[in-house]
């Protein structure tokens, strides 16, 4: 038989600190095994008794510790995300549409920012492996491949996401970058620019494909050049300083400007604008990527190419689903079209 209820117990463990589930069933009068069904909402508990036992653990302040109920149960509802770069609202976008789609499966996500540092993330799907992830979403800064294999191995289930990843270990989603690049690149030259520059830093996943695209609009253009800026970061201080520099250097400015996202773009904006009072589109014409929220409302409206962020997310964990619903699919490899999105910087 279970003990009486204890009404001093409250008073012992707010002394102590740490309140389990046998002081629960010790408050409440019952059993640990009735306060484990009473947790894990089986019916074999009167509403009386489950209604008892609820007000013992609002009472007593106890947190069930998910971490080893998971063990126990040996399943998980957390799925681990990755993004390079948690400052950018691009990213930050993904992962609010990942969580939306986890929530509506009974999932939560736990999103690391690798600062796209090859070493920071390979902490974090360590991490992420102690946690018991069931799935892991990766926006890469570098190769994984063998991390990738790994994980699989541990029964972690994997999806790239913002590069294609190899077709027989995991699905993926990206958009078609080497495209996204070309139409921006195609509509600077169609607006009359034939000096162009393209900055982003070289060698990033995505920008890599990015500027292959600008490569073929220019190499298909009379007379136009193409002059890569490596920029080592994409943040706005990063493209104002090289805006700065642009405008510093001698020789002319590239008449149109390609960045490989809207951060950089914005920074470029700023110098021409508050340091030197360069035109734009007058003088310079800016594109960005990615299309984040507050590239309409710039200084200058950008133009950009858009990229269905909240979408990229959805479909990453929706792909996650159908790995584990069905493991013996084919990998699948989700690629979005991009958007051209024309506003006043490239004004012709």
């Amino acid at each position: 038989m279970a003990d009486d209820p204890s009404p001093e117990l409250p008073d012992r463990l707010a002394k102590h600190g740490s309140v389990g589930i046998k002081d629960v069933a010790r408050h409440a009068g019952v059993s640990v095994t009735t306060v484990s069904n009473v947790l894990n909402s089986t019916n074999r508990i009167s509403s009386r008794t489950r209604d008892r036992v609820r007000a013992s653990i609002r009472e007593l302040g106890y947190v069930r510790n998910a971490a080893a109920h998971q063990l126990r149960a040996g399943s998980s509802t957390t799925i681990g995300l990755i993004v390079p770069d948690g400052s950018n609202p691009f990213y930050a976008a993904i992962a609010r549409g990942a969580e939306d789609a986890a929530v509506e499966r009974g999932a939560t996500v736990l999103v690391g920012n690798s600062n796209r540092s090859a070493e920071r993330e390979s902490r974090y799907i360590d991490l992420f492996e102690e946690q018991r992830v069931f799935g892991l979403l990766i926006a890469p800064v570098a190769d994984t491949t063998d991390r990738i294999e790994s994980l699989i191995q541990r029964g972690i289930t994997p999806v790239v996401v913002g590069r294609v990843a190899h077709p027989e270990r995991c699905s993926s989603v990206s958009i078609d970058n080497v495209s996204g690049g070309y139409l921006a690149t195609k509509h600077l030259l169609g607006t009359g620019r034939c000096r162009i520059a393209f900055v982003g830093p070289s060698g990033a996943p995505g920008v890599v494909d990015r500027l292959a695209g600008a490569r073929m609009a220019v190499d298909e253009a009379k007379n136009a050049t193409l002059e890569v800026i490596d920029s080592k970061d994409s943040t706005v201080a990063v493209g104002r300083q090289l805006g700065v520099q642009l405008i510093e250097r001698d020789g002319p400015l590239p008449d149109g400007i390609f960045c490989a996202n809207d951060l950089l773009a914005t920074g470029m904006l700023h110098a021409f604008f508050d340091t030197h009072r360069i035109r734009v589109p007058e003088e310079v014409g800016i594109i960005g990527y990615d299309d984040i929220d507050f590239a309409a409302s710039a200084i200058v409206p950008l133009s950009s190419i858009h990229q269905p962020a909240d979408l990229i997310g959805r479909t990453a964990v929706d792909l996650l689903k159908q790995e584990l619903d069905e493991p013996l699919m084919r990998h699948r490899h989700v690629l979005f079209p991009p958007e051209l999105v024309v506003r006043e910087s490239t004004r012709r």
